[in-house]
């Protein structure tokens, strides 16, 4: 069902808030604000993204951002219907393992061996808590670093992740950086400073947070 439609940018961005959509379809050029710069005043990102433009240039950009598709103009009704049929598709198979996941936190006490679930373009995937060392902030994405060494990119804003994560011990030590504080080796003095993970990464600290990290991380 076709919700709204929007010209501008900005109006597009009041209809998104106000009607909470499953999918948008999205040029990317447009006036005063393209299609990438109006995903990053939006913020929260809780919907699939579909661009509709006429330049393929952009696939690459739009594959970075997790994308759910990338449809060419003129789009042909074939190409639009099959892009349909998928979602439809994602998004039943979504909800089976997100209720999937929802009656396992229910049913669990909180630890640092319990599992999350976040979304990739691909779907779901499970992590361990206490195998994540750090996550990082990227543009529409975040970077979840394993103690193992592996990076996963999710499709996941830091603030949602540090919503999430913030009863494990986890703390942001910088806008671009949510920590896990079991993980914490050492801490170099600075104006902000700098902690130590310890598979070796070293993050800046905000000099905001400092303060508030030291008595966490304080015996």
């Amino acid at each position: 069902k076709i919700i709204v439609t929007a010209q501008q940018p900005e109006e597009a961005i009041l209809f998104i808030h106000h009607y909470k959509p499953d999918v948008v379809f999205l040029d990317i050029d447009m006036p005063r604000m393209n299609g990438f710069k109006m995903i990053e005043e939006l913020g929260d990102v809780n919907f699939e993204i579909v661009f509709t433009t006429a330049y393929n240039h952009y696939a690459v950009d739009a594959i970075r951002i997790s994308a759910f598709d990338y449809l060419v103009k003129p789009v042909s009704v074939k190409d639009l219907q099959s892009c349909v049929d998928r979602l439809v598709e994602n998004r039943a198979r979504l909800t089976r393992e997100r209720l999937h996941v929802l009656r396992q936190s229910l049913s669990e006490k909180i630890s640092q061996d319990d599992k999350i679930a976040v979304p990739t373009h691909e779907g779901l995937k499970f992590f361990q808590i206490n195998t994540i060392v750090r996550i990082e902030s990227g543009e529409g994405y975040s970077s979840v670093i394993l103690n193992n060494g592996n990076i996963a990119k999710v499709a996941m804003l830091l603030k949602n992740l540090e919503e999430l994560l913030l009863k494990y011990r986890f703390y942001r030590v910088h806008n671009l950086h949510l920590i896990n504080l079991s993980f914490v080796d050492s801490y170099i003095r600075g104006e902000g400073g700098e902690v130590v993970m310890q598979n070796g990464d070293a993050i800046s600290v905000s000099k905001r947070k400092k303060d508030e990290f030291l008595k966490l991380i304080s015996p």
